[in-house]
């Protein structure tokens, strides 16, 4: 796996988690970047080099963004608790104003709070609020003062099983004391109980670690001392939420908001929203940074693939675009074409890409897939996929120049976290892992394959019948989806089959909710630099559990010998959670744990996200949220990006 040696202390990943908070990327492949299934070539690729040209009048820098999403990335709600996808964070997060944010550099800056510290070594953590932050409606007027009481109101909203459904619990259930006692609390309301409740009396504010002594401070109380705690600051679970809006429209108001009725204390609004269509985010004249650089408008486009979105940046019509591999080998293979001196590689993206398997998968009548759930119960078979797959052609399909930058062996991000003594955290995974270099293995895949087909005889028929689904009409999902196939039935058309399957509009309700799916490749990125922020994903018995709860289904489980398993690995995350004093040693105890998670193939790491693209943004000096951009009129030159990049490393 490539490394750059750098000082970066975390910095690369950071800035892109103001996007995530806890950050799932779209588990649909058609949110990857494909096109044609064409291998690697058999040389080496040498990145493009920008020929000579006179010298040019300087860009301006754009006034208005003009980007997209993918149709079947639509928003989620507009309600930003209540969603943990990117796309939908995304919008939502450039509406409201956060305790902190991030600059260019990664480094953690005031927002919502002008000041804040730990007096107690991040057991308890105070924030001194603005006085001029104002929430507004869609229009821009004003429609109340934001008060540290709105933080508290936003946190309720979080942890009231009710209301948000468990979405974004985990970090606060972690570190908030009383969050989690809370949470289990509401859960066993009835509901009309739960919504009820609120942050101004009663069973919140006895139970959980949180006040507001004035109007303008806002107090946390950890359950054990974080001294990463203000990492999490900049994420969904901790953005407030106007009490007077709730006053005034009531808990199913909130629940069933749209961009005309909801209220913004963020740089922008949405003042258009045609579903499936396009959006636009104006900038709010109340925001309270005037020192800000934002743009007039942001405009999202609704596309059907990334294709779409290339023949768009071409026209002129959107700002940026990632290349398909098929598009990308076009441009690339053409040195004296239009686009070859602009094509760049992109800044990896903030996401670690993993395989996951749903352990209690369902038929469409709704009855137990016996075959599947007993084949991937067996460890020996999630191994031989583990280590039988070689992902080559899979990288290739984002980063066909250097499809190495893509390999990924660990769960969490590399470049995310370091001891104190400058090692990368992942680089003590790898050592547990007893990895050197990759990890594929095809004498070892078949022997695990062969193992599992003797352990499983008489129990399940082969060939494993394995469902993969993705967007309906999407041909860079099936594209990608194609690569996967290939590479999964490598191990032998006896052992198992891919069924490409697809939904039409929401993968979610169609497919992950009544569980009809085999595996689900999704990425996540954490709005917090802690391995605990990955681990806390997958671990046994835990609503918060993202992963583990709404794709694994591993409460669900019945293999013994696998909920054995799981539950080793969620006493080993456990454990690690509660090291607080010696980071060594809790980084030292997450990196057991992880390494225990791939060891048993619990999840398969897959890719990390590092494209080529075609861009008007520099992507190595800019915070999320559409804020203070680097941008420039004409697209950037692929010099120009070697130079940002370069200089991005050098400090």
């Amino acid at each position: 796996m490539k490394r750059y040696a750098t000082r970066l202390l975390a910095m690369l990943m950071a800035v892109m988690m103001v996007l995530t908070a806890c950050g799932k990327d779209s588990g649909d492949p058609g949110k990857d970047a494909s096109g044609g299934t064409t291998p690697p070539p058999a040389t080496e690729p040498t990145p493009p080099t920008e020929p000579a040209a006179p010298e040019e009048a300087k860009a301006e820098p754009l006034t208005d963004w003009v980007t997209w999403q993918l149709a079947t990335s639509e928003l989620e709600t507009f309600v930003i608790f209540g969603t943990e996808s990117s796309p939908s964070l995304e919008v939502l997060m450039a509406c409201t104003t956060p305790l902190l944010e991030r600059n260019g550099a990664g480094q953690l800056v005031a927002a919502g709070a002008k000041e804040w510290g730990s007096e107690d070594g991040g057991l308890t953590w105070t924030f001194k609020l603005r006085d001029d932050i104002t929430w507004v409606d869609v229009s821009g007027n004003e429609k109340a003062k934001t008060v540290a009481h709105d933080w508290l109101t936003g946190l309720e909203w979080v942890l009231n099983f009710h209301k948000n459904s468990g979405y974004n619990t985990s970090m606060p259930n972690q570190l908030v004391a009383g969050a989690e006692e809370y949470y289990n609390y509401t859960k066993e309301l009835d509901e009309a109980e739960a919504l009820a409740l609120s942050a101004d009396e009663g069973p919140f504010l006895e139970m959980v670690g949180i006040e507001a002594p004035d109007d303008y401070t806002v107090v946390y109380h950890c359950t054990k001392n974080a001294p990463y705690f203000e990492s999490l600051c900049s994420g969904a679970a901790l953005r407030p939420l106007s009490q007077a809006q709730v006053d005034e429209m009531g808990v199913d108001g909130i629940k069933n908001q749209d961009s005309t009725t909801m209220w913004y204390n963020g740089a922008y609004t949405i003042t258009e929203y045609i579903m499936s269509n396009t959006k636009t985010l104006t900038k709010n004249p109340a925001y309270w940074d005037k020192d800000a650089k934002l743009f007039d408008t942001v405009t999202y486009l609704m596309v059907e693939d990334n294709l779409a979105a290339q023949n768009l940046f071409m026209n002129g019509e959107v700002d940026y675009c990632t290349l398909s591999e098929s598009n990308l080998r076009t441009i690339y293979e053409n040195p004296n074409g239009e686009w070859y001196p602009y094509l760049v590689e992109a800044r990896p993206q903030s996401f670690s890409y993993q395989l996951h398997f749903n352990y209690n998968k369902l038929k469409e009548d709704g009855t137990p897939d016996e075959n599947w759930n007993s084949a991937v119960a067996n460890e020996a078979f999630r191994k031989s996929l583990m280590y039988g797959m070689d992902l080559q052609n899979y990288w290739a399909r984002y980063n066909f120049i250097n499809p190495q930058n893509c390999e990924n062996v660990a769960y969490t991000m590399t470049e995310m976290m370091y001891y104190p003594d400058g090692r990368d955290y992942v680089q003590k995974v790898w050592e547990n892992l007893g990895y050197s270099s990759g990890r594929y293995d095809a004498e070892k895949g078949k022997s695990f394959k062969e193992q599992a087909m003797e352990e499983l005889s008489g129990k399940v028929s082969f060939p494993v019948q394995m469902d993969y689904y993705i967007a309906a009409g999407n041909q860079d999902s099936l594209d990608t989806a194609t690569v996967i196939k290939e590479i999964i039935e490598a191990l032998g058309s006896d052992y198992i089959t891919v069924n490409i399957k697809t939904f039409v509009s929401n993968g979610t309700q169609e497919v992950y909710n009544p569980k009809l799916h085999s595996v689900v490749i999704s990425g996540w990125g954490a709005d917090y630099r802690d391995p605990e922020n990955f681990i806390g994903q997958e671990l046994y018995g835990d609503d918060g559990a993202f992963y583990a709860m709404r794709y694994s289904n591993v409460n669900d489980i019945t293999d013994e010998a696998l909920i054995a398993t799981y539950q080793e690995f969620t006493e080993l995350g456990r454990t690690a959670s509660g090291i607080f004093d010696d980071i060594t040693k809790r980084y030292d105890a997450y990196a057991e744990a992880e390494a225990y998670m791939i060891e048993h193939a619990l999840v398969i790491p897959l890719n990390y996200r590092v494209n080529w693209e075609l861009t008007k943004r520099n992507d190595y000096n800019y915070m999320g949220g559409f804020k203070n951009w680097e941008t420039s009129s004409e697209p950037y030159k692929t010099g120009q990006y070697e130079q940002f990049k370069a200089d991005f490393y050098a400090k």
